[in-house]
């Protein structure tokens, strides 16, 4: 069995983590979540993130096979497209992003021909389908909770990227209150991958590390079932989804999350440049997320 090379990247501006999964120099490889800088200031765009990423695709000869997003997310905007240009690869997420389009196309009143089928995506991966990068089996679970499209992608059955249903052991699990997010059912997410042997390695897509503590993106099955104070072992389901709605009722919309979902909803493509040569985003005025 293959052991998977990881790269992991960090923005600190989103304390977001990028992976560059491979096995050996040379040869194929997936970008997890890629983050496209963005100043909300000013409307503005830049790649430093993404051009690391580039850089080291390049420095180690590696073809993109695919750009993999754990789900649309709601505080980066995918760099998908700029690595697809640059790179290569096909933009995978899970099916149930029809489901989180069809409420954000409400939200935002997204134009007529935005269609609600996925089709903005290159590939939509079904529950547990399997797929390979290069010679490495990957498996694309979904784990929904956070919101209704999230996936882990399962690679080797040894290591996993589990986007937003996990944070590192202190700092426990994401929030539900988005639309379609369930706090049961990320419970029953998060029991699903704590079932996997106990030295699985878990990467997470972000960390918010206390003061002391220098951002982290690994542990292990075993370590977050001991010591998460979210879900650790002997924590009840109601248990948890009485701290998790007591918690999320208490927390504010992530700063970028109203630029971020309406670009990642359509993978992160630009809307189309209007008679000026510019592209808009819209922002909802006094609606209650």
């Amino acid at each position: 069995m293959a052991s998977p090379s990881i790269e992991a990247l960090f923005d600190q501006n989103t304390a977001t983590f990028t992976y560059v999964v491979y096995e050996a120099v040379g040869g194929a490889c997936a970008v997890i979540d890629p983050v496209l800088d963005y100043d909300p200031a000013s409307g503005r765009t830049s790649t430093a993130n993404a051009d690391r990423v580039i850089t080291f695709v390049r420095t180690n000869d590696l073809k993109v096979q695919w750009l993999l997003e754990t789900h649309a997310h709601a505080d980066h905007i995918s760099a998908a497209p700029y690595l697809r240009q640059h790179l290569g690869g096909a933009i995978a997420i899970g099916d149930r992003i029809r489901e989180v389009q069809g409420v954000f196309k409400k939200i935002f009143n997204l134009r007529s021909e935005f269609l609600l089928d996925g089709s903005q995506f290159d590939h939509l991966f079904a529950p547990d389908e399997i797929f390979q990068i290069g010679n490495l089996r990957a498996q694309a679970m979904h784990v929904p909770g956070h919101t209704p499209a999230d996936m882990a992608y399962l690679v080797e059955d040894k290591v996993a990227f589990v986007g937003d249903t996990l944070f590192m052991p202190d700092l426990g699990t994401a929030r539900c209150d988005f639309p379609g997010g369930s706090a049961s059912g990320l419970y029953r997410s998060v029991t699903r991958l704590l079932s996997l042997p106990t030295a699985t390695r878990l990467f997470v897509c972000h960390d918010y590390p206390p003061d002391g503590r220098e951002p982290a993106c690994e542990s292990t099955v075993g370590e977050q079932r001991a010591s998460n104070i979210h879900v650790r072992d002997g924590i009840s389901e109601s248990e948890f989804i009485a701290m998790r709605n007591r918690r999320d009722a208490s927390l504010a919309l992530p700063a970028l999350m109203l630029p971020s979902i309406q670009l990642n909803v359509c993978a992160g493509v630009f809307p189309a440049e209007e008679e000026n040569g510019v592209s808009y985003l819209k922002i909802p005025l006094n609606l209650t997320l």
